[in-house]
């Protein structure tokens, strides 16, 4: 091995300095275009939800009075159903800029998502090349996607910068490893970075999977070939530990101030003597595959009325089965209450639907919401209304969702050809792609299917559509030095 190469692999980080200072006003160009990106969906689209309320709430109660749980008639009383990622980043900002400033939180998450961008330039230069990092950050400083979040109170721009940099950090680990030298302080930021995304949302740990199950593979392939494998064994055990060990802290927490055993949150944010609508969601995974069942249904239970005549034909199969959903949506409407006993009889009726067509509940419908998730307009932030393809309601909004569609198709339509077409091309693409796959597969086992879910999955996304879009530079620059000879 050339003695310039452990070198470089060894100052991995003036290599990127070297490419911003190179192209300082290509970068500084786009990174100011994507500032003011944000700006717009901060000063005109900004979101505060239901969610963000509860985070905030945590924030507040942790800040001001040293208790991390919600307010409850009046009283403080500590909760697990949240994890304290989130709202520990929003009382940081609480605690510089005053309480409830959600402009300030949305500035902070305007300079965690450009850090975001050059992390994924970064991705894109670790795995194809320095053109591939300028178009990647292009992409992602450019994506209304990821900066329409920077305007929401919600885990997603911080998860997906951690995420991103989960990533970043093992690509750095892998080619030290190739280089022949063992990097632990890579492999223990990109541990650090996991129990980030996990402390953020319980769905941040299938970073962790997708990295041990590559980590794995190279393990198994090095044995095959009689080679050294442990430290590939080496970098998957630091990983693990600095990815799980921060929760240990936090389960001890949960036992000795709630007394039982929580290492993460409850799988429906529900307290302990709060019931989980394991039924009703149950029911609503036998039919439900778009996003907009989710504002018309799912999410007015319980709380506020089922429209029967918003469900979709596919939730009812039979005369009989209509009669018996038509008369628990009844029962529910009287009081808008789920109570135990409605929510086993919806429990009951998805049984018997399973039984009937078990492919559509465990292949079909998975399948579907994955590409719900994938695929539909990205608005879920803006006023278009949800039923975008209905014109003659909001034509304005729905000429919007069909623009934001069209631009998601390209960038998820580019990678994908990237990944099926140039997979060879990309270094690590098995543990990119694998953590696509790992959590699009999650994703399918939800009852309701969010756009935002996939969010997570973008900076791979961009990294291969920059991989595609480098090639296509390259084959034209070549064309033209023909043409011209």
């Amino acid at each position: 091995m050339a003695k310039s190469q452990v070198l470089n692999a060894r100052c991995y980080i003036p290599n990127v300095l070297s490419l911003l200072h190179r192209h300082r006003r290509f970068f500084l160009g786009t990174a100011l275009a994507g500032v003011a990106l944000r700006l717009f969906f901060i000063v005109y689209f900004p979101a505060v939800t239901d969610d963000s309320r509860v985070y905030t709430d945590f924030a507040s109660n942790w800040l001001q009075h040293g208790v991390y749980g919600l307010t409850q008639s009046g009283e403080i009383v500590p909760s697990d159903t949240r994890l304290p990622g989130y709202p520990g980043f929003l009382a940081t900002i609480f605690a510089l800029f005053g309480p409830g400033n959600f402009r300030a939180v949305m500035a902070a998450q305007l300079l965690v998502d450009l850090g975001t961008c050059f992390i994924i330039a970064d991705l894109a230069r670790r795995t194809v090349s320095d053109r591939a990092a300028r178009i990647a950050f292009v992409l992602a400083a450019l994506c209304p996607f990821l900066a329409n979040y920077t305007a929401a109170v919600l885990t997603e721009t911080v998860e997906v910068f951690f995420t991103a940099l989960a990533l970043d950090c093992a690509v750095a680990g892998l080619d030290h490893l190739n280089l022949g030298w063992f990097d632990w302080k890579s492999w223990a930021r990109s541990g650090l970075s996991i129990a980030a995304c996990i402390f953020l949302r319980p769905d941040g740990g299938i970073v962790l999977a997708a990295m041990c199950l590559y980590l794995i593979f190279l393990g198994c392939r090095r044995w095959r070939e009689r080679l050294n494998a442990l430290p590939i064994a080496k970098a998957a055990l630091l990983v693990g530990l600095f990815a799980l060990g921060p929760l240990v802290p936090w389960t001890i927490r949960n036992f000795r101030t709630l007394h039982h055993f929580q290492p993460l949150a409850p799988r429906y944010a529900t307290e302990e003597d709060e019931l989980a609508p394991r039924g009703f969601n149950r029911w609503a995974a036998t039919w439900i595959v778009d996003y907009v069942s989710v504002e018309e249904i799912y999410w007015n239970v319980p709380g506020d009325k089922i429209d029967p005549d918003k469900l979709p034909t596919r939730a009812i199969d039979s005369a009989a089965q209509r009669d018996a959903t038509l008369a628990l949506i009844a029962d529910y409407n009287e009081s808008h209450d789920l109570t135990p006993e409605l929510d086993a009889r919806f429990g009951e009726l998805a049984a018997q639907r399973i039984r009937e067509r078990p492919v559509r509940y465990y292949v079909v419908l998975p399948a579907l919401r994955i590409a719900d998730m994938w695929l539909r307009p990205r608005t879920e932030l803006l006023p278009s209304d949800p039923r975008w393809w209905e014109f003659n309601d909001d034509p304005k909004g729905s000429i919007i969702a069909v623009a934001v569609g069209l631009l998601n198709l390209a960038y998820v339509g580019v990678a994908f050809w990237g990944i099926v077409w140039r997979f060879s091309g990309i270094r690590y693409a098995g543990l990119l792609v694998g953590f696509v796959v790992l959590r699009s597969a999650f994703l399918g086992t939800i009852e309701n299917p969010e756009p935002r879910y996939t969010l997570e999955c973008y900076p791979v996304v961009i990294m291969f559509a920059a991989k595609i879009a480098s090639n296509w530079r390259s084959s034209s620059k070549k064309a033209g030095r023909v043409l011209t000879s």
